[in-house]
């Protein structure tokens, strides 16, 4: 054991000797943060331990954040100012507050793992100061607003009732292109949640030739499953469907098989609800972008493709549908979750007005107006 002086030598005995006290004693070992965390995104924290959407986003934290920002650290001697420097830094680069966070649950996990191997006595991150986190204040689109949306949804020339299910039942991006025929009972007018469209991953089937990234290579080959599913035992579940929705899905199925018979050897019968010109399940991005163009053509502002999950929400809050329902619909399973959701919009705010005047300045039929003159 090498320090400077004769006082961090004794110091650093009597950290040894407390660890060996507790039982905590670090085993040896010259772990970087740097090979830590590459061992733990490749080896331990990979599919079908953790879901294919987990670890994409731990490998984004962990190659373009964590080991570029602080993996030259030895492991044993990374410190909660090591991170809340680099969240800081993040943040005065321009990255939200949102990413800085998820990058902090990101390398408090990984290291939770070294922590449970006996690497590491306690975990920095642990004691780290999170990136503090300002709720976005939404504003979800309005009923005249909605109608427009689906209006102009209406005209499209196909998977138009992809927008009518996520204004009016609120499904996420990836229940809604998970969706398949066997999902929907459309005489008993139910809809089963059972799975999630997941975004495709790519590898090289050219052997690197190309000199292009792994999704744009001609002869990519798809590496993780199309769909996974609902993570949740609340997002597990069947929605009833409004007719309109019905007459809606009735109207698209029947679109889908003349694209069926258009499209003759080229179509792929997978049984998508919704799908490509060939009945492919349709790629995340673009309906994402689809969903941006959707907006333009309606004249609306712009919004995030999850707030008409937030807009969906807020319907049901306006026509008084109970919190159990509420939740049973959207997928929640906390009340928490629904107040993420829910906003007050001026509809809801005219008619608590309302409410409270009749409550406070309703006179009674019949009864005598105060005279104003003290007993």
């Amino acid at each position: 054991m090498k320090r400077k002086t004769e006082a961090e030598v004794i110091r650093a005995v009597r950290e040894l000797e407390r660890e060996r006290d507790s039982g905590a004693v670090r085993k040896t070992g010259h772990w970087t943060v740097a090979k830590w965390l590459t061992h733990w995104i490749e080896t331990i924290a990979v599919p079908p331990a953790i879901r294919e959407t987990s670890h994409s986003g731990y490998r984004v934290d962990v190659y373009t954040h964590l080991i570029p920002g602080i993996g030259a650290h030895r492991l044993d001697k990374l410190s909660p100012e090591h991170l809340e420097k680099l969240y800081a830094k993040m943040q005065q680069a321009g990255k939200s507050a949102g990413t800085a966070h998820h990058v902090h649950r990101t390398v408090r996990t990984a290291l939770n793992v070294a922590v449970r191997r006996g690497y590491l006595v306690r975990n920095p991150a642990t004691l780290a100061k999170a990136p503090t986190l300002s709720e976005e204040e939404i504003e979800p689109y309005e009923i005249a607003e909605i109608q427009r949306l689906l209006k102009a949804a209406d005209a499209l020339p196909r998977n138009s009732a992809r927008w009518a299910i996520a204004l009016s039942l609120g499904l996420r991006q990836g229940e809604v292109l998970g969706m398949k025929w066997a999902d929907v009972d459309l005489d008993r007018g139910t809809l089963r949640v059972r799975r999630g469209r997941q975004r495709p991953k790519y590898a090289h089937g050219c052997g690197e030739t190309c000199g292009r990234k792994a999704g744009y290579c001609p002869e990519r080959l798809q590496t993780n499953p199309d769909t996974a599913d609902t993570k949740s035992r609340a997002g597990r579940r069947t929605i009833g469907l409004p007719a309109q929705l019905v007459t809606l899905l009735r109207r698209h199925r029947e679109e889908q098989a003349r694209d069926r018979a258009g499209a003759r050897q080229l179509w792929h019968e997978e049984g998508w609800v919704f799908t490509t010109p060939t009945g492919r399940a349709l790629n995340p991005n673009t309906d994402y972008h689809q969903w941006k163009d959707l907006l333009k053509t309606a004249g609306l502002r712009d919004a995030r493709l999850h707030d008409a999950r937030h807009t969906a929400a807020t319907v049901l809050l306006i026509l008084g549908v109970p919190m159990p329902t509420v939740m049973s619909i959207m997928g929640w399973a906390s009340a928490d979750m629904a107040k993420r959701y829910q906003h007050v919009t001026d509809p809801i705010r005219q008619a608590v007005a309302e409410q409270v005047g009749g409550l406070l300045w309703q006179v009674s039929e019949g009864a005598e107006e105060p005279s104003g003159e003290a007993d």
